[in-house]
């Protein structure tokens, strides 16, 4: 059975992360150790909240550059909400440096007639990355749930996986490029949709062991 690390950095429900998680097989382990997260089979970095309090969370317990080395490791890793955002480079949020993995920066939500901000409820992804493997046995355009007033904006837009429209604004939803993968919507709170997204991550985990095995 898969082991997943699930950061703990005071930013998020982690509850409802776990509990998706373990409903899709895995067995998740919620740690704020560096020796935890690298001997674990994957990990996801879930997160709510500001940027700024994010990154400084991180930085506190020592896990910025634990952080990068994993991924670039090539263990599998998503981010969920915040956890997309502090990819990236920097956000209009706040003043902190992003983990950077991801080029780019998080922007605000511009006001304009008819739209809420924060953009919040359910929506309808539209896939540019189509056989991600996040996505299999979803429906085309599948609808899930979201809650966010910035969104990320990738400076390579091969790194976009989906994207929403809310209002005229049409904007990155999630993003993947090899074992990174972060999404914005919160799959604990996507009904059908979302445990399947997670159930496929454990499944892409579980592939790997079973290939490292081999």
């Amino acid at each position: 059975m898969a082991r997943i690390a699930v950061v703990d950095y005071d930013m998020g429900n982690l509850h409802s992360a776990c509990k998706g998680l373990e409903q899709a097989g895995a067995t998740p382990l919620v740690t704020n150790s560096v020796q935890d997260l690298q001997q674990a089979d994957a990990v996801v970095l879930p997160g709510v909240g500001a940027f700024d309090p994010a990154i400084q969370h991180l930085r506190s317990r020592d896990l910025i550059h634990p952080l990068r080395d994993i991924i670039a490791s090539g263990k599998p890793f998503l981010g969920i909400c915040l956890g997309l955002q502090i990819l990236l480079e920097g956000s209009e949020e706040g003043k902190e440096l992003g983990l950077g993995v991801v080029p780019g920066v998080v922007r605000r939500f511009q006001p304009e007639p008819g739209i809420t901000i924060p953009h919040m409820g359910w929506n309808q992804l539209q896939l540019t990355q189509p056989d991600l493997a996040l996505w299999q046995k979803l429906p085309a355009d599948p609808w899930v749930y979201f809650v966010h007033s910035y969104y990320a904006d990738p400076s390579d837009s091969s790194f976009t996986a989906a994207t929403i429209t809310h209002g005229s604004q049409t904007v990155t939803a999630a993003i993947a490029r090899d074992n990174l993968m972060a999404v914005q919507f919160h799959p604990e709170k996507s009904s059908t949709a979302g445990l399947q997204l997670l159930a496929n991550f454990v499944a892409l985990v579980n592939s790997k062991l079973l290939a490292n095995v081999g």
